[in-house]
C-alpha cells in the first residue's frame, strides 16, 4: 500500500505537522527570496513588487528570467521536502514515491506522453476553430531559452506539488486517520485552494476551481489506484510543460515566450469542464485497463492497516528503529 509506506520511516504525528509547515515556509519564503531580490533591484518601487501582478513582474525581469526565478522556489521547496523526509522521517525518496520495489519510470513516461499529445491536440484544435483568439508569438531565440528553462524546471515544479500534496500529505493524513478517503478528499481540496491566488481565478471567477479541484481528485485517484505517484508525476509535468511552451496569456500564471498568445477575453467555458467530466474519466478507464486496477472502493475509501500489522507483514524490509 502506498500510504502505508510511511510506516517504513518514522511516522509520528508531530513529525508530519512540523514538516507540513517547515517545508511550506522553505518553499514559499526562502524559495521566494531570489525572485524578490531580483525584482527589488530592478523595480522602481516596492509598490510594483507588492502588487503581485505577474505580468508586471515578467515585464520588469523579462519573461524567461521571471519564469526561472519563479520555478526556482519550487526547486528549493522540493529539496527541503526531500531533506526533511530523509533526516526527520528516516524515509527513502523511493518510499515517498511508490509502493513498488523501484520507481517505475515507464509509468511516468507513458502518462507524460499521453497527456502531452492530448493537450497539444486540444490546443491546436482550438487555434484552428478560433484563430481570432490567438496571435502567433514564436521568436526563435527567446523560445529556445524558454524551452531549456521549461524542460529542466517545470518537471521540478510539478514534482514539488505532487510530492508535497499527493505524496507527503497523502501519506501523513493516511497514517493519522487510518483510512484512504480522508487523504483523497483533503489533498484534492487543498490542491484547488493552493491555486486560489492564481490570476486565472481573478479573471475567470471561482468557477475555475472546479477544474483545479477536479484535477486534484483525478491525480489523487491515480495515486491511490496505482499505489504510487508515477502516473501523477508524468501527467502533471506534461500539463504544465505544454501550457508553458504552446500558449500564454496576460492573465495566466505562466508568462512565457510561447508559440501562441491567447488574446481573447477570458471566459469560463467548456474547456474548463470537459477535462474534468469527460477526459479525466476516460483516462482513468484507460489506465485501469492497462494496469489492471481492481477493487476501486477499497483502494479509494478503505482502511490503512495499523502500523504494527503492516510492519509485521514487511518484517524483511529495512526499517529504522522507532524513537521520538
Amino acid at each position: 500500500m502506498y500510504i502505508a509506506q510511511a510506516y517504513k520511516g518514522l511516522s509520528e504525528t508531530w513529525r508530519y505537522i512540523l514538516g507540513i509547515f517547515a517545508v511550506f515556509l522553505c518553499w514559499q519564503i526562502i524559495g521566494g527570496i531570489p525572485l524578490l531580490a531580483a525584482l527589488l533591484l530592478k523595480a522602481d518601487s516596492l509598490a510594483v513588487v507588492a502588487s503581485g501582478d505577474l505580468g508586471v513582474m515578467a515585464n520588469i525581469l523579462g519573461s524567461n528570467t521571471f519564469l526561472f526565478l519563479m520555478l526556482l522556489a519550487f526547486a528549493i521547496g522540493l529539496l527541503s521536502l526531500f531533506l526533511y523526509v530523509r533526516f526527520v522521517h528516516k524515509q527513502s525518496i523511493k518510499q515517498l514515491t511508490t509502493s513498488r520495489k523501484k520507481v517505475d519510470w515507464n509509468r511516468i513516461l507513458i502518462a507524460f506522453l499521453l497527456w502531452a499529445v492530448i493537450s497539444t491536440v486540444f490546443i491546436f484544435i482550438d487555434v484552428q476553430l478560433s484563430p481570432e483568439d490567438y496571435v502567433f508569438n514564436f521568436e526563435p531565440m527567446p523560445f529556445l531559452i524558454l524551452a531549456v528553462i521549461a524542460i529542466v524546471m517545470i518537471p521540478i515544479q510539478t514534482s514539488m506539488e505532487e510530492y508535497y500534496i499527493r505524496g507527503y500529505l497523502m501519506q501523513g493524513l493516511g497514517v493519522m486517520s487510518k483510512n484512504r478517503w480522508l487523504p483523497l478528499l483533503v489533498t484534492s481540496l487543498l490542491f484547488g485552494i493552493m491555486h486560489l491566488f492564481n490570476p486565472e481565478v481573478e479573471k475567470l471567477g471561482y468557477g475555475i476551481l472546479i477544474f483545479y479541484i477536479g484535477t486534484g481528485f483525478f491525480l489523487g485517484i491515480l495515486t491511490l489506484m496505482d499505489e504510487g505517484l508515477e502516473l501523477a508525476l508524468g501527467f502533471h509535468a506534461a500539463n504544465n510543460l505544454t501550457a508553458a511552451l504552446l500558449v500564454t496569456a496576460d492573465w495566466t500564471a505562466f508568462q512565457t515566450n510561447s508559440i501562441y498568445r491567447d488574446v481573447s477575453d477570458p471566459v469560463l467555458g467548456w474547456d474548463v469542464l470537459v477535462p474534468v467530466f469527460v477526459v479525466y474519466p476516460i483516462l482513468l478507464l484507460i489506465f485501469s485497463r492497462k494496469y489492471k486496477w481492481t477493487d476501486w472502493k477499497t483502494r479509494l475509501t478503505g482502511k490503512v492497516p495499523p502500523e504494527d500489522i503492516f510492519l509485521a507483514q514487511h518484517a524483511d524490509d529495512t526499517i529504522p528503529p522507532k524513537h521520538t
